[in-house]
């Protein structure tokens, strides 16, 4: 019998240590601490701390392996998708624990992987999601004094740093045959979540201090009249798959993307059909935009003073818009609407730079796409080292490095470049990897289906 939530502290390695080595590693930490430098930078949630998937430290590692550069690696109970996300020297990682039918949030030590604290609610109800995308996708998000994570059906919840819970909030059941991934949002004294897909979808703002809702947005469902050849397909086509909302194309799992334009901040959330921006603080729809598509399981990025987003459904699109407008600007400020004959399907995000987009595929493919355009600058097949070759995750930039990981546990270290060079593929023994790859004082952080690494140059 588990009470609601636990509250404990262990060490990855099950080691009790002496006055001393506790006070080396002190001293250790310390002295890490303050040699970091102006480079050391926080990850405080999914995509970095701007949302979009860019670090703001260079000198990452390029190269590494199970036996070299690996500053610690600490065992996971089981298989999970979500990100970790950094703050100072701790590590925030949600994770369910199935044998006690627990949903968690861990806290780990950046210099040593030791397990600080662990908590989290037992939730034996309903879920959805299947072994591919178990519960507690969403990644954790923390603004220096608070941690919050949502664990689907089962609540968001805030913790302290210290792990002690300071509140919850019920929004009802989540349920889904893909199961959910979307990420909450800080902004400022509000924490934003996209809230679905399934028949409940919503996109809301809980009060930071007490978790009540400020305001929320609900979906309405794709309408029967909807320009279904805009986007790969008529009536007819959904009609013979059942409906026109049919479940495994429809929805979102996007994170919301904080963007300013003119000083006006805007959350952007690709829904079914239409890219909207809303006002953080007070949720007014500020404008809205003709696609992706029915399905939009790719969160946005930006760069470069545009948004781009991904969409699937019967077929995949791809577009770039330029906030700050108002009302429906798909006319004025969409740049592009791509839906071209060898479109393949992103899960995970991309980043902009340079005027050139880059992203990776499910299928694996690499491409570089004119920002302004979308034409395909170049492409290319990313093989790694075993037979799990596709991409889920979504790539990071850091200085003029992209990191990429497959299902593989492969990292692939490309170039900025309008010409394809892979600097470098590491591996990490072939442990099935979905997470996307975290990078915080000098370190980047891979979650596989069995542990946690930390890959830092020795």
């Amino acid at each position: 019998m588990f009470p609601d939530t636990i509250l404990s502290t262990v060490t990855a390695r099950g080691e009790t240590l002496p006055f001393p080595l506790r006070l080396r590693g002190l001293l250790l930490v310390m002295f890490a601490a303050a040699g970091a430098g102006s480079h050391a930078a926080n990850w405080p949630a999914w995509r970095g701390p701007d949302g979009n998937g860019i670090c703001p430290e260079t000198r990452l590692p390029l190269h590494w392996s199970t036996n070299e550069n690996v500053r610690w690696q600490t065992p996971l109970p089981m298989l999970g998708n979500s990100t970790p996300v950094v703050w100072g020297n701790r590590v925030f990682l949600t994770q369910t624990v199935a044998e006690e039918s627990r949903r968690c949030l861990f806290c780990l030590d950046l210099e040593g992987g030791d397990i600080l604290w662990q908590a989290g609610p037992v939730w034996t109800g309903p879920d959805s999601g299947g072994d591919q995308n178990p519960p507690c996708t969403p990644s954790a998000v923390t603004d220096g004094r608070r941690v919050i994570a949502w664990f689907g059906s089962a609540g968001v919840f805030c913790y302290d740093l210290k792990g002690r819970e300071v509140w919850r909030r019920d929004l009802g059941r989540q349920s889904h045959p893909w199961g959910y991934a979307s990420s909450p949002v800080i902004y400022r004294g509000l924490c934003l979540l996209n809230f679905g897909p399934g028949e409940r979808t919503f996109v809301t703002a809980l009060d930071l201090r007490n978790g009540r809702t400020v305001w929320q947005h609900d979906v309405p469902p794709i309408p029967a009249d909807a320009k279904w050849e805009a986007y790969g397909g008529n009536v007819n086509d959904w009609k013979r798959l059942g409906s026109p909302a049919v479940a495994e194309v429809t929805g979102s799992c996007a994170t919301p993307l904080l963007v300013s334009t003119s000083g006006r901040p805007e959350a952007v959330v690709p829904l079914p059909m239409r890219l909207m921006a809303f006002a953080p603080a007070t949720g007014a729809v500020l404008w809205s935009c003709e696609g992706p598509n029915t399905g939009a399981y790719s969160s946005p990025f930006d760069g470069d003073g545009l948004v781009a987003a991904f969409g699937s459904g019967l077929r995949n699109t791809a577009l770039v818009v330029r906030p700050g407008g108002r009302g429906d600007v798909t006319a004025t400020h969409r740049v592009w609407n791509r839906l071209p004959a060898n479109s393949k399907a992103c899960l995970g995000s991309g980043v902009i730079t340079g005027g050139h987009i880059y992203l990776v595929t499910m299928m694996g493919f690499a491409q570089c796409l004119d920002l302004r355009t979308g034409e395909t600058v170049w492409e290319e097949r990313l093989t790694g080292t075993g037979a799990r070759n596709g991409f889920w995750s979504s790539p990071i930039l850091a200085g003029d490095r992209i990191y990429a990981a497959n299902q593989n546990a492969d990292v692939f270290v490309l170039r900025v470049a309008p010409r394809f060079e892979c600097l470098a593929t590491n591996s990490l023994g072939g442990e099935l990897m979905n997470a996307s790859p975290a990078a915080a004082r000098g370190t980047i952080l891979l979650r596989t289906e069995k542990r946690l690494w930390c890959i830092a140059e020795r």
